[in-house]
Order: C-alpha cells, then structure tokens, then sequence
C-alpha cells in the first residue's frame, strides 16, 4: 500500500501552520435540523429517500460567516476548517457532479462560497474538511462490500467533487480529509488525489487521513504529539458532539480549554476546537461565551502559545511549559502560592516575571533547582496564570543531561 506523501512537505507552505496553534473546526450539514448532531442518519438509521428531504428545508436565513469570522478571530483563532461535505453527502456547494447540494435545497445559496470570502477578509487561513465517506452516494457501500465496477465509480466521483473544490474557490490553506478507512490508499487512488490538489493548490496543506502520510498528523478528541519533526493538530468538540445538539450542555470550560491549548503548544502542535451551528447557522450562545473568554485569555497570555516550540521539562508539577527561543513559559494549572519550584533547569534565568502584568519576581538559582518567589497568594488569572522566564540560552531538550539527574536519582532512565 502507498503511504509515501504525494509531495515533500515545504517548510515556507507550513510556516503559519506551525505557528497558528489554535483553530475553528465548523461541522454544519443537513443533521443541524435534526439537532441530534452529525451522525444521526447512520445511527437512527433513518431512511435515505426521507432524510434527503431535508435539503426542502434547509434554509439558514441567520447564516452569517462572517459572524463566524469574527467570532474565531474573537476567539485567538488563525484558521477555520468547515465540513463542506460530511459522511451524510450533502455538499454545502454549487456542485455539477453532486446535485444533493445546497443550491438545490431550500437555501438556494453557495454556502460555501460566502465561508470562503468571509473567512478570507478576516484574514484568516481557509480550511476546507471533505468526508471521503458517503451515506448518500450508494457507491460507496456497495464498493466496500466488493462491487468493483460501483467502487470505481465512487473513486471518480469523489476526484471530480474535489477538483471541483480545489477550482472554484481561490486559495484555499487546508484540507481535513476523513472516513477513508473502507478503502485502501491504492484503491482511492489517493496519491493521484493529493497531486491533483496541489497542482491545482500548491501551497495547501494536507492531512493524514486519506491513507498517506501527507504534512501533518490527526489526532481526535485526544492529545498526542507526534514524534519531533512531523506536525500535528488534535481536534476536539467543544461539548461532546460535533454537529448541533441543543440538549448536550456538557461543554468544556473555558479554563479547560486554554489547558487543553497549552498542552498541545507545549507539544508544538495545535487544537482544532469546534463548534456546530444550528440549522439557521447561529453558533450555540454558549459556545460564543466560551470561545470570547478563551479569547480575553490570549490576548494577555498569547506570546506563550503562537509559534511555540516543543519542550518537555523534567518533574514538572505545575501544567504545561512552553518555549519559544530563550523564552520558557510555565502555565500554573497547580498553583502553589508565593513560591514555584523549577527541577531541572539547567539553563542561568536571566529574569522572571508574571506574564500577565509583567511584575518582577525573584529568582534563587540552585545546582538542580530554580526557586521562584514574590507570586501573589492567589492565582491572579482565573483560568491560567504564566510565569515567563527569560534563559542565558535555548533550554536543554535532551532531559538525561539535566545536572546531577544520575546521580541524585539514579533509578531515572539515561
């Protein structure tokens, strides 16, 4: 099987990739009306001929992009990435190849077209998911259970929906495959695929789920940092379903969330939070009020989180650490008062001080400790506070060459 990338990664093409951190993943479709999130056709196995008409009704008079636009620049956002097809195969598109779409729905509109030239006045990357997978399409299913003739049909169809894509809207910055697992990469022909989208997007970026390796890797509703070198994203829900479901209030909290996004920065990588508007395209209010105080956060705190680069400190007790050059950020999930012990720390601090206010702190470096003191009594950020380090030099990446390590804990692996 293939699993060699199409094209070598570019480090010009990822540069803002790798500095973003933190994006807007927007799951929107026909299963809004349903309001029972986004799988409820495969799930309530609600038949094909009465699902599809939903399209009749499908009409969000309150879709409003650049509302979403401005939410996730709100929000401290760099990118937004919208299902403009979900495993349900309605195309949020003016598509000739595919005509359950949303110019033949009730809306009349090229939904997607509006998301692209939003996003892209408000001047951040455009992102575009495509579900490989199919309900609608009778191809698919019948090809993953051996028609061979309906499994070439489905491979074509889905090269002509992406080229239609990959034509028609400009510069587009990403692209989220997903469901490709009935299929190997030969049989999606997924090599030829990804070329055609670069020849046609040459600087877009691509994910890992068509079966190729392609620029970054794709963790879900999970963190876990690929190995050095290789560029990853988790995306997570912001409550439990990625579609609209008015009655899901188990939302993650806005402490919750900066954590979440420290953790991934600490790792280089970024979250892909997301949102499900509701079938008239309004994002759930609590959403909005999660996303704005994650927001207020970054304003104050952002500098140790874009472009951060990965770090993984010895005994760290406190939360996440991040880096950036000679810059060490240690976000205090524990705080533990006026007094932060640093283990490890190899590296003269030149300063310290609290990121949010830039108040001094004082500094008594030992031969395998750094004591920090002069933090108030109380976390002064209720979601987050930073204490950002000023170094002599890069901090040492390489953990077994922390001083004294061997001697003092022999036990400790080498």
């Amino acid at each position: 099987m293939q699993t060699k990338p199409s094209i070598r990664c570019s480090s010009e093409r990822m540069a803002w990739f790798e500095q973003a951190r933190f994006g807007m993943f927007i799951h929107w479709g026909l299963y809004a009306l349903l309001e029972h999130g986004e799988w409820a056709l495969n799930r309530e196995r609600i038949p094909l001929d009465e699902y599809s008409k939903l399209a009749e009704t499908f009409n969000p008079r309150d879709y409003d992009p650049k509302a979403w636009a401005q939410l996730a620049a709100d929000a401290g956002m760099k990118y937004v990435v919208l299902t403009t097809k979900h495993h349900e195969g309605f195309c949020l598109w003016d598509s000739k190849v595919c005509k359950f779409n949303s110019l033949n729905s009730a809306a009349r509109r090229d939904l997607l077209a509006e998301y692209v030239t939003a996003i892209r006045n408000a001047g951040l990357k455009v992102g575009f998911y495509y579900s490989l997978g199919d309900w609608y399409n009778p191809d698919w299913a019948a090809g993953w259970k051996g028609d061979d003739q309906a499994r070439v049909r489905f491979i074509d169809y889905t090269h002509a929906l992406m080229r239609e894509l990959m034509a028609q809207y400009g510069k587009i910055d990403l692209l989220f495959y997903d469901l490709p697992q009935c299929y190997s990469a030969a049989e999606w022909r997924a090599v030829e695929l990804n070329a055609m989208v670069r020849q046609l997007q040459p600087q877009i970026i691509i994910n890992n789920r068509a079966m190729t390796t392609e620029d970054y890797t794709t963790p879900e509703q999970h963190l876990n940092a690929a190995p050095r070198g290789r560029m990853w994203e988790s995306c997570m829900t912001l409550n439990r379903h990625w579609g609209y479901c008015p009655t899901d209030h188990d939302y993650k909290s806005p402490r919750n969330v900066v954590l979440t996004l420290a953790s991934a920065a600490s790792g280089a990588g970024n979250l892909l939070l997301n949102v499900g508007p509701d079938a008239q395209g309004r994002i759930p209010i609590e959403s909005e009020a999660i996303l704005r105080r994650v927001g207020q956060w970054l304003q104050v705190h952002g500098e140790s989180i874009y472009g951060s680069e990965r770090h993984s400190l010895l005994w760290n007790l406190w939360g996440p650490t991040t880096v950036k050059g000679n810059t060490m950020y240690l976000h205090l999930e524990d705080y533990f008062g006026p007094t932060l012990t640093v283990g490890g720390l190899t590296n003269r601090v030149l300063a310290a001080t609290l990121l949010s206010t830039g108040q001094r702190l004082y500094i008594d470096q030992r031969p395998t400790q750094t004591i920090i003191t002069g933090l108030p009594e109380q976390s002064p950020d209720e979601l987050l506070s930073v204490v950002k380090l000023e170094l002599d030099s890069p901090p040492d990446q390489d953990i077994s060459r922390v001083i004294g390590a061997a001697d003092i804990f022999p036990d400790l692996p080498k």
